[in-house]
């Protein structure tokens, strides 16, 4: 079914409730083995429906978020879906207690019965106010930064229609288009920091009635973190401040000599990584769309059967246009078995590298869409990371598709910044971390945290004295920091794993796409560091694996040198 015909129907919590009472009944008083399993897929059933219409509201107010009826349907989602995890957790409950629970392991795994364990630690009914003020709290950030209308080169623009500017080889454009965003930022700088501030306490008091000091262990339970601690999170920011800041110093350095600005950088410099202009995709967006069908059709038959159905019932959303949300999502509509891509095109490299990571997300639930239960589908985020980000790598196959005479430039400034990205990425955690950690810190000081880590995450930049960036303020355009706390190490962690498959596929393009196959196929029924080692791969957590791929691609960048 083509996504435009799929019907919406806003889900009555009534209704929902008594279906699940009639679930759990069946289920509680289960004789049989055979009679438990039925009743809990027929809960898995009903929860599938109800998040399948939660999503289609959700990519339909992204789209067009002056869609009064979609507007309306998001504020009622906010404000049920506290209520709806408490029915879901009353059914998680039953399950992990289960008598039945041996033989359920035995078809489905012990993941189910582990996340389930973390699930009842991470939430109570007691905190559905804070939920659902901090769902209206992260909808109303969506809103404000898909409102903006910036003027610039004659035009009102979106912060996503401005991208091409801050990249432009001209001094000038870059520079002002830069000075454009961080006036509009700073315009509604105090709206921002009331928004985050409100944020910040109500997960701290969600913390407090949770039994926890603050909000790091139960925003870590939230996460679903089922292998790893914050300790061994904190280790690995450790590694990237010893093996990956200095290569990523370097590499600016030699960026700086190549580009004929200072180091160090302003922001605005720092976004030119070529003197003569970064990489761009050749032809139109159309023109991306059609390569990105001819790239995994080149792949394998599942790739293929996977493009395929995405292009067939237009289950992607990619144009940058008036009123749509910002940012690029990957989800999926559980009911149809189908994924949905949403993105921002905006004539840059960023376009091929959205297309290639979100597809990424979407043929991984395409792999997985008959497991059941449907908790089986995904592994945790950060797993979930791997598979967009390696896909993005296996996208090098089709550069001179895409790039055309830029394609040499592009394959150099993808792998630039996925070393140097981790950084940046890393800074955000460690932000976060301090922000719960410190809850009643003011504003001010919360700028102040953020300079302070950039001169020791990111030393080639200078605080360039502008009202937003120079100020230490930029971390309020990280939509994740308002709305999905403690995911941003995600990236981080399915970066170094990425970047061990694009080791291999230097040396053997098929062992890792067998590898990166075999890590699909397992979905969510292994942890995180389970999927790793399945794949034949070194954990992040080992300082070996972060130092052996920041030396392979520093190597690479040196011999491919380019300008």
């Amino acid at each position: 079914m083509q996504f435009s015909a799929i019907p919406y129907e806003r889900p009555d919590l009534e209704e929902v409730r008594q279906q699940a009472d009639r679930i759990r009944q069946d289920f509680a008083h289960a004789d049989t083995f055979e009679t438990a399993d039925a009743a809990w897929l027929a809960w898995d059933k009903l929860t599938a429906h109800v998040d399948t219409m939660m999503s289609l509201a959700y990519i339909r107010h992204s789209i067009d978020t002056t869609d009064t009826f979609y507007e309306q349907e998001v504020d009622y989602i906010d404000e049920i879906s506290p209520v709806f995890t408490e029915i879901q957790q009353s059914f998680t409950k039953l399950l992990v207690e289960s008598r039945f629970r041996k033989e359920l392991t035995e078809k489905y795994g012990r993941l189910p019965f582990l996340n389930g364990e973390i699930f009842l630690k991470a939430f109570s009914p007691d905190i559905i106010p804070e939920t659902q003020q901090t769902n209206q709290l992260e909808t109303a950030y969506q809103k404000l930064l898909a409102s903006a209308q910036i003027p610039f080169d004659g035009e009102n623009r979106t912060l996503a229609q401005l991208g091409p500017y801050k990249k432009s080889a001209d001094d000038t454009i870059r520079r002002s288009a830069w000075k454009a965003e961080s006036d509009y930022y700073s315009s509604i700088g105090q709206e921002l920091d009331d928004i985050y501030d409100k944020l910040v306490h109500l997960r701290t008091q969600i913390g407090h009635k949770l039994g926890y000091a603050n909000f790091v262990e139960p925003g870590y339970l939230q996460m679903n973190r089922n292998c790893y601690t914050a300790k061994d999170v904190a280790s690995f920011r450790q590694a990237v401040i010893k093996h990956i800041v200095p290569i990523a110093d370097r590499l600016y350095r030699t960026q700086a000599q190549r580009t004929g600005l200072s180091y160090p950088f302003t922001f605005a410099d720092a976004a030119l990584q070529f003197r003569d202009g970064n990489p761009k995709p050749q032809g139109s967006a159309d023109d991306i769309l059609r390569t990105a069908q001819d790239l995994y059709h080149s792949l394998s038959t599942e790739t293929t059967d996977f493009i395929d159905l995405l292009f067939h019932d237009e289950l992607l959303d990619v144009l940058s246009k008036k009123g749509k949300a910002g940012g690029g999502y990957c989800t999926q509509l559980a009911d149809y078995k189908v994924p949905f891509i949403f993105a921002n095109f905006n004539g840059t490299a960023d376009d091929v590298e959205v297309m290639t990571h979100e597809a990424g997300h979407a043929f991984a639930f395409y792999m997985a869409r008959d497991l059941v239960p449907s908790d089986l589908q995904s592994p945790t985020l950060e797993a979930c990371e791997i598979h967009s980000m390696t896909m993005e790598f296996f996208g090098w196959r089709k550069s001179e598709e895409f790039f055309g005479k830029d394609a040499a430039k592009f394959r150099y400034s993808h792998l630039f910044n996925a070393i140097t990205f981790i950084p940046y990425g890393t800074m955000v955690d460690h932000f976060q971390h301090i922000m719960y950690e410190q809850p009643d810190l003011s504003p001010a000081q919360r700028h102040e945290v953020w300079k302070e880590l950039l001169g020791v995450y990111m030393p080639w930049m200078q605080l360039d004295g502008s009202p937003f960036y120079g100020e230490g303020k930029g971390w309020q355009r990280q939509m994740h920091i308002y709305e999905n706390p403690f995911y941003y190490i995600d990236y981080c962690l399915a970066q170094t794993v990425a970047l061990e498959f694009w080791a291999i596929m230097q040396k053997n393009h098929a062992d890792a796409w067998e590898r990166y196959m075999r890590l699909v196929r397992k979905a969510g029924t292994q942890t995180f560091e389970e999927l790793v080692a399945t794949a034949g791969l070194a954990s992040p957590f080992h300082e070996d694996a972060l130092q052996t791929v920041a030396e392979a691609a520093s190597q690479w960048l040196e011999n491919n040198l380019i300008g």
